[in-house]
């Protein structure tokens, strides 16, 4: 019976997986409320359905997880609700 050598070779990293595509929405002032740019970025339907994803962690703002609708955005801030993400632009 023969075994192979192993080789000393280091195995390949993973490929990282890839980034989502983060589209921009353009706001007239340099700030927005999140609740508003929510509904401005199609992300939810109408304003009462932005505090129950708050609520449940389903909004960040730049990666950390956001629970004030009222919370000021400004121009390059990311937000993120199911997986989709915008940009204040």
């Amino acid at each position: 019976m023969r075994f192979r050598r192993r080789s000393s070779a280091p195995e390949p990293a993973p490929e990282p997986a890839p980034e989502p595509a983060v589209r921009d929405v353009p706001v007239r002032d340099g700030t927005i409320r999140l609740g508003q740019f929510l509904k401005l970025a199609d992300l939810i339907g109408n304003g009462a359905e932005a505090k129950p994803l708050m609520t449940r962690g389903q909004v960040t703002v730049n990666g950390e997880t956001e629970t004030r609708r009222g919370r000021q955005l400004v121009r390059g801030d990311v937000v993120t609700v199911d997986g989709q993400s915008v940009r204040v632009a």
